[in-house]
């Protein structure tokens, strides 16, 4: 259901891997979030990891002032792994939050599928099937290990046979 993943390293694929955890989106999209300080003049650079770029495309960004008001903007998008905040007060808080699409070689390889049916022999069964109040005995894994039914059935009655 939920996870993280682990790919070779984007910018030294040969030597090191990165790992991220995820948040659940059909668009394999990662987050970053921070604060910064805002310069006398009422501006900052956000600097992002050195691997931002060559992970992520299609940036979406978010800015809140924290314990004020100012019109902050994004003064300079995403470039060479940082960006430019402007608009507000010197000294003021800016909470800061940007999305990207995984673009590495894997992700590009391998996008989500959002919505699939159901093989026919998986129609009527469920991944997780107690979630649903259902018993194992629905779950696909039965599905794919025919035998499993089988084991369940035979722990079951066993179990049975404890208690009574």
């Amino acid at each position: 259901g939920s996870g993280s993943f682990k790919i070779d390293h984007p910018l030294d694929p040969e030597n090191k891997y990165l790992q991220h955890s995820f948040v659940e989106s059909p668009d394999m999209m990662n987050i970053y979030n921070g604060s910064v300080i805002l310069n006398q003049d009422g501006q900052a650079i956000v600097e992002l990891p050195c691997w931002f770029e060559a992970l992520n495309k299609d940036f979406r960004y978010q800015l809140t002032c924290i314990g004020g008001f100012a019109p902050v903007y994004i003064a300079e998008k995403i470039s060479n792994n940082h960006f430019k905040i402007s608009g507000g007060k010197g000294g003021m808080e800016v909470s800061w939050q940007v999305t990207g699409i995984r673009r590495d070689p894997f992700a590009d390889k391998n996008r989500i599928v959002v919505e699939e049916d159901k093989s026919l022999e998986e129609k009527g069964y469920y991944l997780h099937p107690e979630a649903y109040g259902l018993p194992k005995e629905k779950s696909i894994e039965t599905v794919r290990n025919p035998r499993l039914n089988q084991i369940l059935e035979l722990a079951k009655k066993q179990m049975d046979r404890n208690y009574k």
